[in-house]
């Protein structure tokens, strides 16, 4: 479910590797249909981090809800699932720097400007991390035409497929052919 007005978008899933990536794949195409491209990188990062939590550690089982809302200049990430124990601070193990597991709440620490842990009795917890929203472009003026290259009709026949690209979501008619000199 997306709420265009609100900005926000829910994805319920089984926390499995492969749903993982896909997971990471839709919150990457909400940053960027939010104009939040800066985001990407970190906000994947953290929800890769939180649904990898869930699908190694979650009881009793990897159903999990993955929220991500933009509110003013905050974009919040959360993870819910059912497992109601709550995760250890990060810490990285003494001795063990070159650890492959384990860093996963270190990872959002260090990426987020806030993290932490709701409760939510029985019924598991939510984990979640901010990030700092650019500021809205709202009075900007609008993005330059996609570079594309524009080819010349050459005859009138033509003419109805000379068009512009400007935005994946517009829809383009064909431009009306020439009027024929006479």
């Amino acid at each position: 479910m997306i709420s265009k007005s609100s900005r926000h978008c829910t994805v319920e899933l089984q926390a499995l590797p492969s749903r993982i990536g896909q997971v990471r794949r839709i919150v990457s195409a909400q940053l960027r249909y939010w104009h939040l491209d800066p985001l990407i990188d970190q906000a994947a990062l953290g929800v890769t981090e939180l649904l990898t939590n869930v699908h190694r550690h979650a009881e009793p089982d990897k159903m999990c809800v993955v929220d991500i809302e933009l509110l003013s200049d905050r974009l919040t990430v959360s993870v819910h699932d059912h497992d109601p124990r709550i995760p250890a601070a990060p810490a990285v193990p003494d001795g063990d720097l070159f650890a492959t597991s384990g860093r996963g709440l270190s990872l959002i620490a260090a990426v987020s400007d806030q993290w932490g842990v709701r409760p939510r009795g029985e019924t598991g917890k939510t984990v979640w991390f901010t990030l700092a929203a650019p500021p809205a472009e709202e009075d900007a003026p609008p993005p330059p035409e996609a570079a594309a290259p524009v080819r010349e009709a050459h005859d009138v026949h033509e003419a109805h497929e000379v068009h512009k690209v400007h935005e994946v979501h517009e829809v383009h008619e064909p431009l009306a052919a020439p009027a024929a000199a006479g």
